[in-house]
């Protein structure tokens, strides 16, 4: 990404139920605190969320929810090969500059026509991240504060209750770009350590 000059960007998918996860709080002595939810535990929105790095720039993120109307008749609960793209486009548009893709080994990941749409744009370039290492990927870090700060012991009142308070969530983590560098510290990478990488191969290229 260094030698390139473009933003580094990690993605992930993550899904989201009227059903809060809880976590201990208080409460008096023999009364424990019960959250009365409506609605099953199905998923009812997917975020795609891109956690963008650059040195010497302000680190981003990038999302983009969706809403599952038809779950509970078996419809599909994830985003389709056109939204991954769709948000490709949109975060290329957004920083203005090549994009680095780092993301997992999840199926639509690797569908023909969206390898296809990547492989047909000179301005990204895709990597994917060894099978099971979620802890290499700071976007797990982003849905970790988002539930711990915004969903957690939350009784829903509705679907667009959910859809924004995780809004009003991850603004208030791009307002903060040093929790977005806090998770990307998580997974023992650093900045730092790409622009020593491009010193390094400017230096090769010089040389040659």
């Amino acid at each position: 990404a260094a030698a390139l000059d473009a933003w580094l960007c990690f993605e992930d998918e993550a899904g989201f139920s009227m059903t809060p996860p809880t976590a201990r709080t208080w409460a008096r002595r023999g009364r424990t605190p019960l959250i009365r939810v409506r609605g099953r535990s199905q998923r009812r929105f997917s975020i795609a969320a891109l956690a963008c790095y650059k040195h010497g720039e302000r680190s981003r993120l990038i999302y983009r929810p969706k809403r599952h109307l038809d779950h509970k008749r078996g419809g599909r609960r994830s985003f389709t090969w056109t939204d991954y793209r769709d948000l490709l486009i949109a975060a290329h548009q957004q920083l203005g500059a090549p994009i680095v893709l780092v993301w997992d080994n999840l199926n639509v990941h690797k569908d023909r026509r969206l390898r296809e749409f990547i492989d047909t744009h000179d301005w990204i370039t895709c990597h994917f991240l060894p099978a099971y290492a979620p802890d290499l990927n700071p976007v797990e870090g982003i849905w970790s504060l988002l539930r711990r700060s915004s969903q957690v012991n939350t009784a829903f009142t509705d679907p667009d209750h959910l859809i924004s308070t995780l809004r009003h969530g991850l603004r208030q983590i791009q307002y903060r770009s040093k929790l977005i560098n806090g998770c990307l510290a998580e997974t023992g990478l650093t900045l730092t350590t790409s622009q020593r990488q491009r010193h390094m191969l400017l230096a090769g290229a010089t040389s040659s």
